[in-house]
């Protein structure tokens, strides 16, 4: 007869692969090997029968294929699949109950009768004093979770494992306790200490808010501070566009320069001096005006005592002091810290005055792209007229003199 314990892991295996909900993150195959392995471990240690030890594995293989069909009860489903597969292996009906009895002994408060039962709650419980049970601890939160059993916080979650550590789950075989019972306690201890920290932090967190929430203050640096950001990405903004301006000028102006204005010392080619002449007036004039928007204005860069005693400086501002030595302008700020109504002072007019030169720029900008425009089109209808009506094969009309 084929070995019953490879008959009974090929059939789990597949069962649990192929029929389990995926939402079972903890409750799945690796966690039924893990309890064989642990099931074995213990099995050899505690010195009983063959027979008996094989009937403590076996239950250890099908004690959670109950969750192929659902959550509730699942022990009680694992027994009905366990009596149904070993039926059809040849166990009689005696071992069955055994083993389903060893089966039923997993329920959670379920209080062991003979050694037997121990050794199998032992190895399902054994991730307890595992190094890894921190995290296995957080797939079985998930899972319930993902199966809508309960939705719980990692607060509470800590809390519960903290008083099932305590109160409610001890191991009951001497290897068990010899082997696993430190890691347990280790386990115990870092549960407690990541409370502690969620304390602290919840509570950080919590006094972030309330002054964050009683400090007008805050709003205020917000408003300046975007507000600010916005006005120098619009600078950026106009400064680009204005190099594109002069980067297509220059292109049209060089193009011009070379292939077309060598050509108009032919007097075949008289009639494009007028086409030639409008479109480089309108190139140089867009050129200017690109220029204009984007030309810095610098102011003296210096400053007195009694400009800053008048608050009449904004010492913000690199134009007005650039020209100052570092220590009056230290002294300068030292003041302006001082007395908060300066401070947002010199932060308003900074904002001001950057949408004025703002202004200026985006006025120019119209102008010029309005010029480019017009330039553009002035030429091409130029280009056009000079073509049709006095082209090469026209004799272009004699200028009055």
């Amino acid at each position: 007869m084929p070995n019953i314990l490879s008959i009974t892991e090929e059939f789990v295996t597949q069962l649990l692969t192929n029929e389990l909900d995926a939402n079972f993150l903890y409750h799945n195959l690796r966690h039924t090997q893990r309890v064989v392995k642990n099931t074995k471990e213990l099995v050899d240690h505690c010195g009983l029968d063959e027979k008996e030890n094989e009937a403590i594995l076996l239950a250890a293989w099908l004690h959670d294929t109950g969750y192929t069909k659902g959550i509730e009860e699942h022990e009680a489903s694992s027994c009905e699949i366990a009596r149904s597969f070993l039926s059809e292996n040849g166990i009689d009906e005696t071992r069955m109950a055994h083993i389903c009895s060893l089966i039923m002994a997993t329920k959670r408060q379920h209080e062991p009768q003979n050694l037997s039962e121990e050794i199998i709650r032992d190895a399902d419980a054994s991730h307890l004093g595992q190094s890894s049970y921190l995290e296995t601890s957080e797939m079985l939160r998930d899972e319930l979770a993902l199966l809508g059993v309960a939705d719980i916080s990692r607060k509470q979650w800590r809390n519960a494992n903290i008083k099932m550590f305590q109160t409610e789950h001890r191991f009951y075989t001497d290897y068990a306790k010899n082997t696993w019972q430190e890691g347990k306690d280790q386990n115990l201890k870092k549960i407690i200490k990541n409370r502690k920290k969620g304390n602290k932090a919840l509570k950080k967190e919590q006094l972030k808010v309330q002054l964050k929430n009683k400090s007008p203050e805050r709003g205020i640096q917000t408003m300046y501070r975007v507000t600010m950001r916005n006005h120098l990405k619009l600078s950026d903004i106009a400064d680009t566009k204005a190099n594109i301006l002069l980067s297509v000028n220059a292109i049209i102006i060089s193009l011009l320069l070379t292939n077309l204005i060598p050509k108009l010392d032919n007097p075949s080619n008289g009639y494009l001096i007028v086409p030639t002449g409008i479109f480089v007036l309108f190139s140089i004039t867009s050129m200017i005006m690109s220029v204009l928007a984007t030309r810095p204005n610098v102011t003296s860069g210096e400053f007195n005592k009694e400009d800053v005693k008048d608050q009449k400086v904004n010492l913000l501002f690199f134009g007005n002091f650039h020209k100052m030595q570092l220590a009056d302008y230290e002294w300068a700020i030292e003041e302006m810290i001082k007395d908060q109504s300066y401070l947002y002072s010199s932060l308003t007019k900074d904002l001001y005055y950057l949408g004025v030169v703002l202004n200026k720029k985006y006025n120019l900008l119209r102008w010029t792209y309005t010029i480019f425009m017009i330039g553009m089109i002035l030429s091409v209808i130029a280009f056009f007229v000079a073509l049709k009506f006095y082209g090469p094969d026209r004799v272009l009309p004699p200028i009055a003199s």
